[in-house]
């Protein structure tokens, strides 16, 4: 059974769309739960999301802002063997969950879908042509994530000490110690930071944060360049 977990803070636009799309996409009996965590949102996420309880096994938690925190606390409380990770703007290919389900059955400890965005433009066509390589650098949380919950307890979780990164840190370390899967088909997701912040901007600063943690950097110089040169 898979636990699904979307981290979620001031997503009222997306949420009834994910959760839409996984009861549409979603195979059959193989999802145990859904766990909506909230980061202190300030909007009517949470509303919107409790009116899906009635057709999807939904479980609404809130914990302190931080997406490593938040999906630490869904791990914390999901029962499924496998955990699977989900941003809320990333809408899913059919049959996701038999999908991943096949791949764990022949021996995956954890991997991701193949990436597209929901844009034509020519910048992210290449970034998300990188999404089918096997590689750590390739990877990234809009691809999703699923891992077996004993290896995710095995490796710590997610590093709380990370509020930008997180998930980076996170897979690379799954690639150290297990088998990684890339499934051909694809999750898309949103644009819309790209479109806010100009798309070679952000790209570039993306960019350089991976570099920066490459090159040594600390939890908290990442969080200072990403408030800097992207939040403003």
């Amino acid at each position: 059974m898979i636990s699904i977990i979307i981290p979620v803070l001031n997503e009222a636009s997306t949420i009834g769309v994910i959760l839409q799309d996984i009861s549409e996409k979603a195979s059959g009996n193989l999802i145990s739960e859904i766990i909506i965590v909230d980061g202190g949102s300030e909007d009517t996420t949470l509303e919107k999301a409790s009116k899906f309880a009635k057709v999807l096994p939904l479980i609404l938690l809130t914990s302190q802002k931080g997406r490593a925190k938040q999906m630490n606390m869904g791990a914390k409380n999901a029962k499924g063997e496998i955990l699977y990770f989900l941003h809320a703007d990333t809408l899913l290919p059919y049959h996701f969950d038999s999908q991943i389900i096949s791949h764990i059955k022949k021996g995956s400890i954890a991997g991701c879908f193949r990436m597209k965005f929901d844009s034509h433009h020519p910048i992210l066509k290449i970034s998300q042509w990188f999404t089918k390589f096997n590689l750590k650098s390739c990877r990234g949380g809009d691809q999703s994530l699923f891992i077996s919950k004993k290896a995710f307890e095995n490796l710590g979780g997610y590093n709380e000490d990370f509020t930008v990164y997180e998930d980076c840190e996170f897979i690379n370390r799954i690639y150290d110690q297990y088998r990684f899967t890339i499934i051909k088909d694809y999750v898309i997701t949103s644009a819309r930071k790209y479109h806010q912040k100009g798309t070679l901007k952000l790209q570039y600063h993306f960019a350089m944060i991976h570099i920066k943690k490459w090159l040594g950097a600390s939890p908290k110089n990442l969080t200072s360049y990403y408030k800097k040169y992207i939040l403003t």
